[in-house]
Order: structure tokens, then C-alpha cells, then sequence
């Protein structure tokens, strides 16, 4: 299972939310290049990144860190926020990101989504951020009513990596992740998902390998940062 821990970017700085208030930010590092050396030099070898002042304004606003980050690491890095048109996703390509996460473009343009798998074969991602079962979009200040079972049921044939789930309710919380919903959707569709929001512990990470659902990975953010998890522990044990 991949290990993701998390840089969410905004002005420059490495900060967490929770359940994706803007008002609740907090900075928890003013240099995310160094946070991503931290990461680095624990074993960790994956990398989640969200842009998220791209993700508030539809393009891409970070990408000189981004650039920096996945050019000084030998990291796999994925991106997300801010990622509406393909001249965006084919900026990151070129700059080495292992996987593009679409959201809100893909969300409004299954069309859009469907030519990005196949234009870029086994590199695109699918955000889902999901309040009550529906779709959030737009830096998740957006509520629509698209149900994430019926949504999935119409991609999931496009040729999509991995689904990244995430419930907005439990982001930032340290409440723990919504396994059940996760382990729901995984078994339905047969797509390697990413677990994400609320994880809190390593027995939340010791619970998703020991369930093993389908499950490809884990995104790991405040928890790390208010050290309830050991990043060299972490590093020695999943890797």
C-alpha cells in the first residue's frame, strides 16, 4: 500500500484545513520544498500535493514549488487543484508528476475526463470530495447533488488510475477516515482507491492494510503535522 503524505499549498506556504473551511487554514510550514525533504529523507517515496489557491481560482497557481519539489526528490508525486484544461495537465506531465487528480473539470465534463485517460494513459486520477454522499467541487465551496455512486457509474469504464475519495466531513478532524464508504465504492468499482480525510493514527493506516479492500493508498496530512504519527516510523514500517 502507498503512503501518501500531504502538501496542501497555499500562498506558498504548507497549510491544513478542516473540512475544507478556507477560515479554519492553518500554516504549518512556510517552506513546502523543505516539508518535501522532510518526507524524503523519513523513506517516504510518494507525495500528495493540492494546489490550493488553484483550486479556488481554476488554474494552476503553485507550479514553480510543484516543479522544484518533483525535479530536487525522487518522489512520485500527484497533483491536484486547479487542473481545468489540458494544457494544464500536459504542463505537469512534462515537469514529472507521476498522476494529474482532475475534480471539479472532470466533475462538469465527463468529456473532458474521458479524453484525458485516454490521452494520458494510466497518469489521471479522479478527486472525489464528497459531503453526505454528494459531490463537492470548486475547492469544495461548491455543492452539487451528483450522487458519487451514480457519477462513478457513468466513468468508470474511461480508463481512470485511481480514485482519490475523500470525505469533506472528516478532513482535518483526526476523527478517522470514512472507511465504509471507501471500502463500499472500491468493492463496487474495481478501481484502486485512495483513502483520504480524517485519518488520525497509525492504527487508522494498520486498519486499511489489515482490511485490505482494494485499497491502494492512504493520504496522510494533519495528523503528521501535529506529529500523532511518527514520519521515521512510518518510513521503516511501509517501506
Amino acid at each position: 500500500m502507498n503512503i501518501f503524505p500531504a502538501i496542501d499549498l497555499r500562498n506558498q506556504k504548507c497549510v491544513r484545513l478542516t473540512r475544507g473551511e478556507f477560515s479554519s487554514e492553518k500554516i504549518y510550514n512556510e517552506d513546502p520544498i523543505r516539508q518535501a525533504e522532510i518526507f524524503s529523507e523519513n523513506g517516504l517515496k510518494f507525495l500528495h500535493i493540492v494546489d490550493l489557491d488553484g483550486a479556488l481560482e481554476g488554474e494552476l497557481k503553485n507550479i514553480n514549488i510543484i516543479e522544484n519539489i518533483i525535479k530536487k526528490f525522487k518522489l512520485k508525486v500527484q497533483v491536484g487543484g486547479g487542473i481545468r484544461n489540458e494544457k494544464s495537465i500536459k504542463r505537469l506531465m512534462d515537469i514529472g508528476a507521476d498522476k494529474i487528480i482532475l475534480g471539479t473539470a472532470a466533475i462538469k465534463d465527463n468529456g473532458f475526463l474521458k479524453r484525458s485517460c485516454t490521452e494520458y494513459i494510466d497518469s489521471i486520477a479522479l478527486a472525489l470530495d464528497v459531503r453526505l454522499n454528494k459531490i463537492a467541487v470548486s475547492g469544495w465551496k461548491d455543492q452539487t447533488e451528483l450522487d458519487v455512486f451514480d457519477y462513478l457509474e457513468k466513468v468508470k469504464d474511461y480508463g481512470i488510475s485511481r480514485v482519490i475519495y475523500t470525505d469533506i466531513n472528516k478532513d482535518g478532524t483526526g476523527e478517522g477516515p470514512n472507511f465504509e464508504s471507501t471500502y463500499e465504492l472500491a468493492d463496487r468499482f474495481k478501481i484502486p482507491f485512495v483513502i483520504s480525510g480524517g485519518v488520525s493514527s497509525m492504527n487508522d493506516v494498520k486498519k486499511v492494510i489489515k482490511d485490505n479492500k482494494n485499497i491502494e493508498g492512504i493520504i496522510i496530512g494533519k495528523a503528521i503535522y501535529e506529529n500523532k504519527i511518527n514520519l521515521s516510523e512510518l518510513g521503516k514500517i511501509w517501506w
